[in-house]
């Protein structure tokens, strides 16, 4: 199975789970940015959503060329094949938080943050690797490892710890949808004084704040 097919299908349970057990959508605190994933007439927070496909899957070529880096295929059906809020997961290895792209100027926001963590890598003379969530309670991100596409639980500053699939569709099989309100993070402030993006965004900051200034 492709990522892109293992992905839909996991939005898909995602969306009839909350459905089943609340009557609604999953719900995502949006903090005024809209997207083309919010139920119509949706406008106090936090807003449902329904996961939307584009009608072209994105590209991170720019990422690339940023960096003369070739990265893993999987990257490009995985962020850019739809517009969906932040998709909460229990599996064998913990619970945790998938990230995925609210709107436009989100996917903009993510290769950026992409481009960051991989030149902290870089930096570290480390292996590429790039997030796609967190786990909850530790500093730990979830990494793909950008070679062979295998994903990887990893702390911040450090190389991976675990194993955890082979591939991203296998991964994304693993994952049984986890129903709960919607849980408005802490924002922190950024480099400009503006807030971060709502969301995972502020974990993953958060992780990186915190560890990299001691190395």
């Amino acid at each position: 199975m492709s990522c892109a097919v293992a992905l839909e299908q996991l939005l898909d349970r995602y969306q009839r789970c909350y459905q089943s057990a609340l009557g609604e959508f999953p719900r995502h605190y949006a903090d005024g940015e809209t997207s083309v994933c919010m139920l119509a007439n949706e406008v106090d927070d936090p807003v449902q959503w329904q996961s939307v496909m584009r009608p072209e899957i994105a590209s991170f070529a720019n990422v690339e060329a940023a960096l003369s880096l070739s990265l893993h295929p999987d990257i490009e059906p995985f962020y850019g094949r739809f517009f969906a809020g932040p998709v909460l997961f229990d599996a064998p290895f913990g619970c945790g938080e998938l990230l995925q792209v609210w709107n436009e100027a989100d996917f903009a926001r993510l290769q950026q943050n992409i481009i960051g963590h991989l030149m902290m890598k870089q930096k570290l003379k480390q292996a590429p690797t790039w997030f796609i969530g967190v786990l909850d309670g530790q500093d730990e991100m979830l990494t793909v490892d950008n070679h062979d596409g295998s994903v990887w639980r990893e702390r911040p500053g450090d190389v991976p710890c675990e194993r955890l699939a082979d591939n991203l569709a296998d991964f994304l099989g693993q994952l049984s949808p986890r129903v709960s309100e919607a849980v408005r993070h802490q924002q922190l402030v950024d480099d400009h004084g503006g807030p971060d993006h709502p969301g995972i965004f502020t974990s993953l900051q958060r992780m990186w704040r915190n560890l990299f200034p001691q190395r």
